[in-house]
């Protein structure tokens, strides 16, 4: 899959030194595969979350840090919607929107 935005993510690491790896290995992961279904990548990555339109959430560094990425399955994109603490992903309002 395409994922945009790898500099969002390289920002985070940089602010959060200790991300960079789960993070690094998630981009990897997820740019070599190619995903039909949510359902696809919840199997996948186990502690993931799926919500609605076509958005996961996923917990880096055991859960210390969030990840909403929303995909376009039949354009294989992955698209970074927010990437943040877990108490900054506490405080947003509307995720299936993010």
């Amino acid at each position: 899959m395409k994922i945009y935005s790898k500099g969002t993510l390289r920002k985070f690491w940089d602010m959060y030194p200790d991300a960079r790896p789960s993070l690094e290995t998630w981009y990897s992961i997820v740019e070599a595969t190619s995903f039909k279904e949510p359902g696809e990548i919840t199997r996948l990555f186990k502690n993931a979350d799926s919500l609605k339109n076509n958005r996961i959430i996923f917990n880096i560094c055991r859960n210390k840090y969030r990840l909403i990425v929303k995909f376009e399955f039949q354009f294989q994109s992955a698209y970074v919607r927010f990437i943040g603490t877990h108490k900054e992903y506490d405080k947003i309002v509307d995720i299936h929107n993010v």
